[in-house]
């Protein structure tokens, strides 16, 4: 592919906002003693909250593509830790639902509140409709690289 594609320069832009988030990420998690998939599971945990989605340690251990010891072992740290409890499911109590401590998303916003205000703030800069181009990109960015990672996990990337 030609680098002056403009595709391509935007895919590099995407890559350079991804690592700048990511080395965020990597910031919080050693000033917390956290490993970077403890504060990947807590983002999954937290928008599958404000999704309305019941997470169990199966669900969760899907969304980071990990077995179901290195999930419990994940939750296990995150629960001593106090950032998580688990809960029996209330229609199905053979279920474990995890959750989200309130001390958690303390931590979260005390660390990357500034940083989300700011975001926000910059948005402002656009228009509605302008707003509404760049969330189609970034959902269409978002399923491309879902399907890329399903597809390269089940042995078929790249053909």
């Amino acid at each position: 592919m030609d680098d002056q594609d403009p595709g391509l320069r935007m895919v590099h832009l995407l890559r350079a906002v991804t690592m700048e988030l990511d080395l965020f990420a990597a910031e919080f998690a050693g000033r917390n003693g956290l490993h970077p998939t403890d504060v990947r599971a807590l983002i999954h945990l937290l928008d599958a909250g404000r999704e309305g989605v019941r997470a169990t340690p199966g669900w969760l251990g899907a969304q980071l593509g990990v077995n179901s010891a290195s999930t419990t072992a994940l939750v296990d740290r995150l629960e001593r830790l106090e950032l998580v409890r688990r809960e029996r499911d209330t229609e199905d109590r053979r279920r474990v639902l995890l959750v989200v401590r309130d001390e958690a998303v303390r931590l979260g916003w005390s660390f990357f509140g500034p940083l989300i205000h700011e975001m926000v703030d910059s948005m402002r800069s656009f228009d509605e409709a302008e707003l509404a181009v760049v969330r189609r990109f970034l959902l269409a960015m978002r399923d491309v690289a879902a399907a890329g990672r399903r597809a390269q996990r089940d042995g078929s990337g790249g053909q």
